[in-house]
């Protein structure tokens, strides 16, 4: 009897064991030995050793790439934290509509990324854009936001601030779980909104906070789609080196890319795997080594 159960959970797992075999740990471990080796898809892969790793810790670009995409990890994580919390805090108040409140501002996150992009370059037209329109409303002289180099990182900041309806969502589910009756105490001890919100709900939402965080860390870490379309797409992408102006949208996920689907270097893009794997979750140890000094759990 155990046998046959047994036979009968391996034959339902089995596509997905199959699956995660094939397509997962298969190009894993296979990155791992290309990291050591020069490779281009069409010769047989040559020994170099950790000739890969010198590059990348040589090459100009990619300290480039590097500081961009943590330009993006600090201040993208924690912009898109604050407005999904603060769009939850509103999404959670008792008003007519909710549910339609929250189906509109849910509805951006789930909007492809390419499209998100396509929208947002008009949005961002420095002539006729939506932003720039308003501002000389008021007579402000809009910037140029997808070709001055100090604003280009400050208009993905924008776009994911506006999809922030994932984040959104979560933090809506935790916000329901804070006991009505600790806001009552407090009220009748004289604490008023903002007291309630630092002494009540945000340690309470506080591992929810954690989880978010990192996975906000980790995405970012990987941020390539719409830094790829504004990169493409706008004037500064004519030379196809993806980088943007002044090269200030060459995030490390995009010159991973360019190194191993336009230039053949699967060494190369590899190696920055590894080194991108080993640097966020580095940054994820961090946070959860400091977590306790702000998370509480439970009864703590």
């Amino acid at each position: 009897m155990r046998s046959k159960a047994n036979l009968t959970g391996l034959l339902f797992s089995g596509p997905f064991l199959l699956g995660f075999l094939a397509f997962t740990l298969y190009p894993i471990c296979a990155s791992f030995v290309y990291s050591f080796t020069e490779f281009n898809l069409f010769k047989e892969a040559k020994w170099v050793g950790l000739a890969n790793y010198r590059w990348a810790f040589q090459e100009k670009e990619v300290g480039i790439s590097i500081l961009n995409t943590l330009y993006m990890v600090a201040l993208a994580t924690p912009v898109t934290l604050v407005v999904g919390l603060l769009l939850a805090q509103l999404l959670n108040l008792k008003v007519r509509g909710q549910s339609v409140y929250r189906t509109l501002f849910y509805i951006p996150s789930i909007v492809p990324a390419i499209a998100t992009s396509l929208v947002w370059m008009w949005v961002l037209n420095p002539q006729s854009g939506m932003i720039n329109t308003a501002l000389g409303w008021i007579g402000v002289k809009g910037p140029n936001w997808l070709l001055d180099p100090l604003w280009t990182k400050p208009s993905l900041i924008l776009m994911s601030a506006w999809g922030a309806g994932g984040v959104m969502i979560i933090f809506l589910a935790s916000l329901q779980d804070v006991p009505k009756s600790l806001y009552e105490s407090a009220e009748i001890d004289g604490a008023g909104p903002v007291r309630k919100f630092w002494s009540i709900t945000v340690p309470f939402i506080s591992p929810i906070i954690l989880f978010q965080l990192i996975m906000s860390l980790i995405a970012y870490f990987q941020y390539f789609a719409q830094a790829f379309m504004l990169a493409s797409l706008s004037n500064s992408g004519a030379d196809q080196t993806m980088a943007g102006p002044g090269k200030s949208l060459l995030f490390y996920a995009i010159l991973l890319y360019r190194e191993a689907f336009v230039d053949f270097r699967m060494g190369h893009a590899s190696a920055m795997a590894w080194i991108l794997f080993l640097l966020s979750s580095v940054v994820t140890m961090v946070v959860f080594r400091t977590s306790n000094r702000w998370v509480t759990y439970g009864g703590d």
